[in-house]
């Protein structure tokens, strides 16, 4: 944010600089004369990026440019990064060749079946990354001038963990501000959810405690859930009404594959038995685990919630005996949390601080 500045003066913001061309007014801050105006500069390459080519008249490396690139990176091709984009394709091969002649390299080799990273391509992406996230920062850091009214929060959690608790944190965030959008993504496993937050990737991640390195980063645990054992319908329940460990390890088990969350989960508590155990069916889609229960393939372990509502379609549902939970926790960078973000991180905050919630 600057006043009135002479020709050719510059000023350095949280990655960002204001734009001595080309100039946005978004907001009046102080009074009349103040702006708030930016436009890109990557902060972990050399400074000298674009100045060149500024210099010369031209436009520089932009935002545009950059989302397209981490799109094109993300689906490993232009037409498909421009269907979730809704651009031109055309449009969008245009804007990441001019990308590549300002910064005189190729960032992707281009194969028959779409395009790989280059090395150079491989060092942009998490510079990207940081410098998209320093956009939104101060975007919103502008807009919490006039409260939080925009805005964008991305969160990054486990699948299990995404049905409970984050839909009820989101629909709680939602209802508070209404005006911000989020994005929930799933990493490709519990342990990367922590890197995705450092990297800038999302403002926020849910995991197990577990299976997360905390370092560099800020935690918060949250509450245990209970697991129960799902189990095919018409099962009979034992007369004690709860499985022991030892009784779970001799079913046929269906779970996703090792590293993943639900593996985890089970592996973790059968390990307690020293019996063998028999995964009857390993898959890699979540989504399939309850309909293979409710079909007859197997039985499996589900947090309460993934539980109950697979009972509600006709599952078998027990308890273990003795009870086995599993603890879920938040994690974020220091110091670099949007409006957004840190509204996000003081609800949850509130949450555990009072007692957890469960809405029906």
């Amino acid at each position: 944010v600057t006043s009135p500045r002479s020709p050719g003066q510059d000023l350095w913001v949280v990655g960002l600089r204001t734009c001595p061309t080309n100039r946005r007014e978004v907001g009046t801050i102080g009074g009349p004369g103040w702006y708030a105006h930016v436009c890109l500069t990557v902060a972990c390459f050399p400074a000298t990026i674009g100045a060149a080519n500024e210099a010369n008249g031209g436009p520089g490396m932009n935002r545009r440019q950059l989302e397209y690139f981490l799109a094109v990176a993300a689906r490993g091709s232009f037409t498909g990064a421009a269907h979730a984009l809704r651009v031109a394709q055309p449009s969008l091969s245009h804007a990441i060749a001019g990308l590549e002649h300002e910064l005189g390299v190729a960032l992707f080799h281009r194969i028959s079946r779409g395009v790989t990273l280059t090395p150079a391509g491989e060092a942009l992406v998490v510079p990207a990354q940081q410098v998209l996230r320093s956009f939104e920062v101060a975007r919103t850091r502008v807009q919490e001038v006039a409260g939080l009214a925009g805005g964008r929060l991305d969160i990054v959690t486990l699948t299990t963990l995404a049905v409970n608790p984050v839909a009820m944190l989101t629909a709680e965030f939602r209802r508070r501000h209404p005006g911000v959008a989020l994005s929930i993504v799933d990493p490709d496993n519990a342990a990367a959810v922590g890197d995705m937050v450092r990297r800038g990737q999302c403002e926020v991640g849910i995991t197990d405690a577990r299976l997360v390195a905390t370092s560099g980063l800020e935690v918060l645990e949250l509450p245990a859930q209970d697991v129960l054992v799902v189990l095919p319908p018409g099962t009979p329940v034992p007369p004690s009404g709860a499985l022991t460990l030892i009784e779970v390890a001799g079913l046929d088990l269906i779970s996703t594959p090792q590293g993943t969350l639900t593996r985890t989960l089970l592996d973790a508590a059968l390990a307690l038995t020293g019996a063998p155990s028999f995964i009857a069916v390993e898959t890699t889609h979540r989504a399939v685990i309850v309909p293979l229960v409710l079909e007859g393939a197997g039985a499996t372990l589900l947090p309460r919630a993934l539980a109950e509502e697979a009972e509600r379609l006709g599952a078998v549902v027990v308890p273990l005996d003795p009870p086995v939970s599993r603890v879920g926790m938040m994690v974020w960078r220091a110091g670099s949390l949007s409006p957004a973000g840190r509204a996000f991180v003081e609800l949850v905050q509130g949450w555990v601080a009072h007692g957890w919630v469960d809405r029906d």
